[in-house]
């Protein structure tokens, strides 16, 4: 008997290791083909309205979605949907440090990072105070506090794994907040002749308001170029605040998943995702310039897909009546999140010249 299949019969490792990689695969590909079909829609959005104003990643959930609202996936997909909403986004958080510079957000002066350091703070806690006050659950309250505060689904991809929140939960605070941001692009230019707001002014209020980086080039662009990097300088900030944030998320994880407070004590390395040593390792990297800057651009590309098919894995794995059970909840708690943030983002603007 060959020595291959001698080590197959005797331990069976390999075999099992191969058959648990092929059950990934079905999965995994329908995951990729939702991707790559809203990306597609992505592209054809920017065609006709020049900015995409409904991310590849909302469409992803919205796609995933609508397949599990006629079809709900046997066990031969199950494995792969699995895999592709938890190891392959852990995957993508780790890969987004090589994108972050700590060099370039010192450069631009310590009394803009401490703005926007506080206004995240404090948009944090009020919006997680107003969506516990709602009724909403801890994880999913966390999720809306961190979209809103930091970077909308982007962070709210990033923390979920650490939380340990559910595919309704990312889905519901994901499509709510990503309604609520295509909002924001269409009306925060309107702010500009009604308060007067200046170049500067206005890009620091976009990238302290808006959600995601593409939105804020949506929102600054008519606005002037100066408006555009100011706003896109602070929005950066902001997703740097995802590190210090997803740490302190690591340290309370186990008791938000009901770990025992009189369980022994875990070492660090067990209490923080190995991802998130990652990112912050890669950004450490790419402040130092080990990373090259040629491979900034592809690496992001790779980031983003992953992050989609992520996205079209927790669609695939949401149940829509759980959805409109909470929904006139989440809307609220984002709305009223998002007008406190807008109201202290406008005062603070008022600091800077």
């Amino acid at each position: 008997m060959p020595q291959k299949e001698v080590f197959a019969a005797t331990s069976g490792r390999p075999a099992r290791g191969f058959d648990r990689i092929a059950g990934l695969i079905p999965g995994v590909l329908l995951c990729i083909v939702i991707a790559g079909l809203s990306a597609a829609l992505e592209r054809a959005e920017s065609h006709l309205l020049s900015h995409p104003y409904v991310e590849a990643l909302v469409l992803a959930i919205l796609v995933g979605i609508a397949m599990r609202s006629f079809w709900r996936p046997s066990n031969r997909w199950q494995a792969g949907i699995a895999f592709s909403a938890k190891q392959l986004l852990e995957v993508a958080v780790m890969l987004l440090g090589a994108s972050i510079s700590f060099a370039a957000i010192v450069s631009s002066g310590v009394m803009l990072l401490v703005v926007v350091a506080v206004t995240v703070v404090i948009a944090l806690a009020v919006s997680f105070g107003v969506s516990r006050a709602l009724g909403l659950p801890t994880r999913l309250s966390i999720l809306i506090a961190c979209g809103n505060s930091i970077c909308g689904n982007s962070a709210i991809a990033a923390v979920a794994p650490i939380i340990g929140a559910d595919s309704d939960d990312i889905a519901s605070s994901i499509a709510f907040t990503a309604i609520l941001g295509v909002l924001m692009v269409l009306g925060l230019p309107l702010l500009i002749p009604l308060l007067q707001l200046s170049e500067t002014r206005y890009g620091i209020l976009a990238g302290l308001t808006v959600y995601a980086v593409p939105q804020v080039l949506a929102a600054t662009v008519p606005a002037g170029l100066l408006s555009t990097q100011m706003g896109t300088l602070v929005k950066l900030m902001r997703v740097l605040m995802l590190g210090p944030v997803t740490i302190g998320l690591s340290l309370i994880a186990p008791r938000l998943r009901g770990a025992s407070s009189k369980a022994e004590p875990v070492g660090f390395f067990r209490l923080v995702p190995w991802f998130i040593l990652g990112f912050l390792a890669l950004a450490a990297l790419r402040s130092m310039e080990v990373v090259p800057v040629s491979v900034i651009a592809p690496l992001t590309k790779v980031t983003g897909f992953l992050t989609v098919v992520s996205m079209a894995a927790l669609g695939l794995g949401v149940d829509v009546r759980v959805l409109a059970g909470v929904g006139s909840r989440v809307t609220a708690a984002v709305t009223i999140s998002l007008i406190f943030l807008l109201g202290i983002s406008l005062g603070l603007v008022h600091l800077f010249k």
